[in-house]
């Protein structure tokens, strides 16, 4: 499978006017890949995958503006994405009824199809909820499990934190960009998650940290969880719509009960009232979910010895997790200094690669041609090849998803060649 256009098609469906991640999922699920399913818009109506609307909208590339620019983005960034075929895409979000076509992801993707709690609670929190936070991420993860939290400040940093002390590690999911850095309080943090945990996002590279984004980020949390457990929450805490959310995606949902009477373990108490199980520790998870876990934790050794270093210079109790990074989104290898490309890793521009055919793709060759053998000005091809600047600009991407060119600052265009 060609996983530069499964990506660019993800991006496609997911900046369509009027298609949403319900109708996406619908379409996704009905072929083998992105790409193929695009090619086949036409069909979708008498497949009843679509409206009328939502396929006009694909078939006139409503999405080709804001696709292109996201993609450019991701690209001069180096970032790396897991389209919704890759194998590497979590089956459980997949599951979710508003899933993401594709993710960002910085670290070890592996763990986002193991076993994963999701772990949250307040950002201003009593001593009494971030010691329970720890305490039972860290329980968790001696047994073989991987935390799931938001990576804020607060209950989220000791979820994370014990989550990469033990057998297990650790998934941040962000409400910003994969490329931007919030909360700045958490940068030692985010430097162990991206080396020895994951760090995910859905949202497009550059997007801010903005007050509407964290529901959509909390639906991730849940939906890559087989569990959700809240360690402190007052009456009003976004946490208690990650508990929503976990419920309306059938998982599980747990509340650690907090001091009589504190105000900020109201929420928790609600939770519980309303039907979450209480837990004290990591026992009364794996209690109630025992047999989601007989199967995946068959064989994982409980209290390893500590050998992880955590931020702040603390020890772990693990041996350490192994890494296998995404091939990034971009142009350019150097032999020797990266793992080799594997399904989920997007190239965008993979070296060796033959000039584009005339007979079949007429306008790549003629480009291939204009290039030269330097690199040419996006204006200066338009110039000499005497055509509009969106057909330029059409054909470049085309060539750059199919590996003959390479964009390089200042919108300057070279070969990609054997």
């Amino acid at each position: 499978m060609d996983w530069n256009k499964e990506f660019f098609a993800c991006l496609a469906l997911r900046h369509t006017p009027g298609l949403g991640p319900r109708t996406w999922k619908t379409v996704l699920n009905a072929y083998d890949s992105a790409y193929v399913a695009l090619r086949d818009v036409a069909h979708w109506r008498e497949r009843r995958l679509a409206r009328r609307d939502q396929v006009e909208a694909v078939r006139r590339e409503a999405w080709r503006e804001e696709a292109e620019a996201e993609y450019r983005a991701a690209r001069s960034r180096g970032m790396c994405a897991l389209s919704w075929h890759d194998p590497l895409f979590p089956q459980r979000l997949r599951e979710i009824p508003d899933p993401p076509a594709l993710l960002y992801v910085s670290g070890d993707a592996s763990l986002l199809a193991g076993p994963c709690i999701g772990v949250v609670g307040a950002r201003k929190c009593t001593r009494h909820g971030l010691d329970a936070a720890a305490r039972i991420s860290a329980e968790l993860s001696r047994m073989g499990l991987s935390i799931v939290s938001g990576l804020a400040l607060g209950v989220d940093r000791e979820a994370h934190l014990g989550g990469l002390a033990g057998v297990g590690s650790s998934v941040a999911v962000l409400g910003c960009g994969l490329d931007v850095h919030y909360p700045k309080g958490n940068d030692d943090l985010r430097a162990a998650l991206e080396q020895r945990g994951c760090v995910v996002s859905e949202f497009a590279p550059g997007i801010r940290p903005d007050a509407n984004n964290f529901p959509y980020r909390n639906r991730i949390i849940s939906g890559l969880s087989m569990a959700v457990v809240v360690a402190e929450a007052a009456k009003r805490s976004g946490s208690l719509i990650t508990a929503r959310l976990a419920a309306e995606q059938g998982r599980e949902v747990f509340a650690l009960p907090g001091p009589a009477g504190q105000a900020a373990f109201t929420g928790c108490h609600s939770l519980i009232r309303d039907g979450a199980m209480l837990a004290d520790s990591a026992e009364d998870v794996l209690r109630e979910l025992r047999f989601q876990f007989q199967d995946e934790l068959a064989g994982v050794p409980s209290g390893a010895p500590a050998s992880k270093t955590m931020p702040g210079g603390t020890e772990g109790g693990s041996a350490d997790v192994t890494a296998s990074p995404c091939v990034p989104l971009c142009a350019e290898h150097t032999a020797g200094t990266r793992e080799p490309a594997r399904p989920g890793a997007v190239d965008v521009a993979p070296a060796g690669v033959i000039p584009p055919d005339p007979s079949t793709e007429p306008d790549a060759h003629a480009l291939w041609q204009a290039l030269g053998e330097g690199r040419c000005h996006i204006d200066e091809l338009t110039r000499l090849l005497g055509w509009e600047s969106a057909r330029v600009s059409q054909a470049l991407l085309l060539m750059e998803l199919s590996g003959h060119v390479r964009q390089w600052p200042g919108m300057r265009y070279s070969r990609v060649a054997r």
